[in-house]
C-alpha cells in the first residue's frame, strides 16, 4: 500500500468503538459515492477514471507534450482553481519547487490567469518577451475572467511573435468537449484541443487532461501516475475501513467534527508539498464548506512554520486537529558535516542525515502538539515520485467524496463560488448586471 494512514496519536481523542459507531453510516456514504446515487452525482466520473479514461486522448497528450518540449523555452499554463492547482502541485511535488531554476531538458513552466495583479503579469509576459513560448488554456467556458484576461495577452504575444499560422503550433486548449465559447473559437481557430470530462468537476481533474499535459512537459512519468491511481481505486472501492486509508480518513474526520474540532491543518515536512497543501485545501474547502458546515482546511510546512504558527497550534483555541504527511524515504543523501571548532554545538549531529534529522524534529513536534491537546492522524507515503502522486491524488479525493456525504453536503457543487463572480461582473460593468450594479456602487458608498 503506497499510502497508509497511522492513528495512534489519536489516543485519549478517539475511542477504539467510535470508529465501529460511526462505520454504517461511512459505508451507506461510501455505496452512495461508489453507485453515484447522491447529490452532483453527475460528476462523480473521477471515481472510475484512472481505468476508463480515453485512451486516444492520452496518447495526444503525450504527443503534444513532446512538441511542447522540443518548440519553446517557456510554457504557460493559464487557469484558475482545479484548473492549474493540480498540475502545479504535481511539478513541484515530483520536481522541485525550485523547477525553473534547474538544469533539464524540458522548457521552464509558470501559471498565469490564477490572479488579476497587473504587477504579476507583466513580469511574467516580460519573462516571455525574449524566448520561445507555448501556452496551454484550461477553461470549460473561457468566459472565466481571470484566465479569459490571461488568455488575451499571451494569445496577443504569440501572435506578435509567430503570426496567426505559427501560433496554431503553440496554442493548446483544454475545454468543454462540444459547448462553449473556447471550444468554438479553438475550432476557429485551429488549435489542437483536449478535453475537460463533462462529469469530473475542476477540483477532481488534475488526472484528465487538465493536469497531464502540464505535468508531461514537466518531463514527469504520467503512466506510472495514472498506474497508481489506479491501484488506488481498486483499493479504496473494495476494501473495508480496517484495511482502506480513505475511508479511515474520512471517518475519523468526522468524529472529530462532531467533537467540535472544526479546523483541520494539513502539515508536511518537505516545501515540495507547499502546493500540494493548496491542492487539498481547494479539495476539501470547496467539497465540504457549504450549508453552514465543514471543516476549515489549513496548512503549514514544518519545520518552517513551527516558527510562526507553531504557538497558536501548540497552546490556541483547541478547535484543531492536524494530519501530517510524512514521507518513507529521501532522495537525498545529506549528512550533517564534523566542524572541529563546535561553534554551534552541533558535532552530535555530525554523520547523521538530514532526513534523520528532519524525522526527529518531526517525532517531537507530534508527541509536543499531541500532549498540547491537538489531535494527530499521519499519512505516510511510501517516496517522491510519479506513482505514489497518483496513488495520493486518488486516496485525497476518494475520502474527500466520502466524507462530504457523510457531512450531508453535496461534494460536487460549489455554489459559493458564484457570489463573488456575480458582484464582480456587476461592478465592472459587464452588460446585463446593470441594475446590480447601481446597488452594490450604493452599498458600498453608504
Amino acid at each position: 500500500m503506497a499510502v497508509k494512514l497511522k492513528t495512534k496519536h489519536l489516543n485519549g481523542f478517539v475511542g477504539e468503538h467510535e470508529l465501529a459507531s460511526i462505520s454504517p453510516a461511512l459505508y451507506a456514504a461510501a455505496d452512495t459515492l461508489k453507485n453515484g446515487t447522491g447529490a452532483g452525482n453527475d460528476f462523480t466520473g473521477w471515481v472510475d477514471h484512472p481505468v476508463n479514461y480515453d485512451k486516444e486522448e492520452y496518447a495526444r497528450i503525450k504527443a503534444a507534450a513532446e512538441k511542447i518540449k522540443k518548440s519553446c523555452d517557456v510554457f504557460i499554463i493559464i487557469g484558475i482553481g482545479g484548473s492549474y492547482l493540480g498540475a502545479r502541485a504535481a511539478i513541484e511535488f515530483l520536481k522541485s519547487p525550485l523547477y525553473n531554476n534547474m538544469k533539464k531538458d524540458t522548457p521552464d513552466i509558470y501559471f498565469a490567469g490564477n490572479t488579476i495583479s497587473a504587477s504579476a503579469t507583466a513580469e511574467l509576459l516580460e519573462i516571455c518577451r525574449d524566448r520561445d513560448v507555448c501556452i496551454n488554456v484550461i477553461s470549460k467556458s473561457g468566459t472565466t475572467t481571470e484566465p479569459a484576461i490571461a488568455f488575451r495577452l499571451f494569445r496577443e504575444l504569440i501572435e506578435k511573435k509567430y503570426g496567426e499560422e505559427g501560433a496554431k503550433e503553440r496554442i493548446f486548449i483544454t475545454t468543454d468537449k462540444c459547448r462553449g465559447t473556447l471550444k468554438a473559437f479553438a475550432d476557429e481557430k485551429g488549435y489542437e484541443t483536449f478535453v475537460v470530462p463533462d462529469d469530473i468537476g475542476g477540483r477532481y481533474s488534475v488526472l484528465t487532461a487538465v493536469g497531464l499535459l502540464p505535468i508531461a512537459v514537466s518531463g514527469a512519468d504520467i503512466d506510472a501516475m495514472m498506474k497508481g491511481a489506479a491501484d488506488a481505486r481498486e483499493l479504496m472501492k473494495n476494501a473495508p475501513v480496517e484495511e482502506n486509508p480513505a475511508l479511515a480518513y474520512a471517518a475519523y474526520r468526522n468524529i472529530l467534527y462532531r467533537k467540535g474540532k472544526t479546523t483541520e491543518i494539513l502539515a508536511a515536512y518537505e516545501p515540495s508539498f507547499a502546493m500540494m497543501c493548496e491542492w487539498w485545501k481547494q479539495l476539501y474547502g470547496e467539497s465540504e464548506g457549504k450549508d453552514g458546515k465543514g471543516i476549515f482546511p489549513a496548512s503549514v510546512i514544518f519545520s518552517t512554520d513551527l516558527h510562526s504558527l507553531g504557538q497558536y497550534i501548540q497552546m490556541g483555541m483547541r478547535n484543531l486537529f492536524e494530519t501530517v504527511v510524512m514521507f518513507a524515504s529521501s532522495r537525498d543523501g545529506i549528512e550533517v558535516p564534523y566542524d572541529p571548532a563546535n561553534i554551534d554545538g552541533l558535532n552530535f549531529l555530525a554523520s547523521k542525515s538530514l532526513y534523520y534529522v528532519n524525522s526527529m524534529a518531526e517525532a517531537g513536534t507530534v508527541l509536543a502538539h499531541v500532549d498540547g491537546g491537538v489531535p494527530n492522524m499521519m499519512i505516510e507515503i511510501d517516496a517522491r515520485d510519479e506513482y505514489n502522486y497518483g496513488y495520493l491524488v486518488y486516496f485525497f479525493e476518494y475520502a474527500c467524496g466520502v466524507s462530504g456525504y457523510l457531512l450531508g453536503v453535496n461534494p460536487f457543487d460549489q455554489p459559493g463560488v458564484e457570489a463573488y463572480k456575480k458582484n464582480m461582473f456587476a461592478l465592472l460593468g459587464k452588460p446585463g448586471y446593470e441594475e446590480m450594479q447601481a446597488d452594490l456602487i450604493e452599498r458600498l458608498n453608504k
